[in-house]
């Protein structure tokens, strides 16, 4: 099973977030899932979309991702990434900056019926986004 676990995470940052296939959020996150981001809880693939992967992309259109390790064991995964982007979109709630971004971030997820089921993640993001709104609105 942590073959599958291990391939599940690592379909969902390739499919996601390098090649930018929303349709895989529907297909991979369990319509009962939640996430808990740095930001509280996010509910399934509706929710994932709207309050994080949506903005996302939409501020950094050049965001990069890279996956750096994957460790598996059952159902569960853990995914250490990281990534890089221009901050040139709108999408976050104040105006596109210009500045360049990199991001770095654990994601653990654990799969229930071949979907992911819950979610964690811990990330440097929330402390780029408030330093990117104080070069936005000085």
């Amino acid at each position: 099973m942590a073959t599958e676990t291990s391939s599940l995470a690592r379909r969902w940052f390739e499919e996601v977030w390098v090649q930018r296939r929303a349709e895989t959020i529907d297909e991979l996150v369990d319509a009962d899932s939640v996430c808990h981001g740095d930001d509280g809880p996010v509910q399934g693939p509706d929710g994932f979309k709207q309050q994080f992967y949506e903005p996302m992309v939409a501020a950094f259109p050049d965001l990069q991702v890279q996956v750096e390790a994957v460790i598996a064991e059952g159902d569960q995964a853990v995914v250490r990434w990281s990534a890089v982007g221009t901050h040139s979109g709108d999408g976050l709630g104040f105006p596109a900056t210009g500045e360049a971004a990199s991001f770095r971030g654990l994601t653990w997820m654990q799969v229930r019926d071949g979907r992911l089921g819950v979610g964690w993640q811990s990330s440097n993001i929330p402390e780029v986004l408030r330093t990117l709104a104080e070069k936005a609105n000085p």
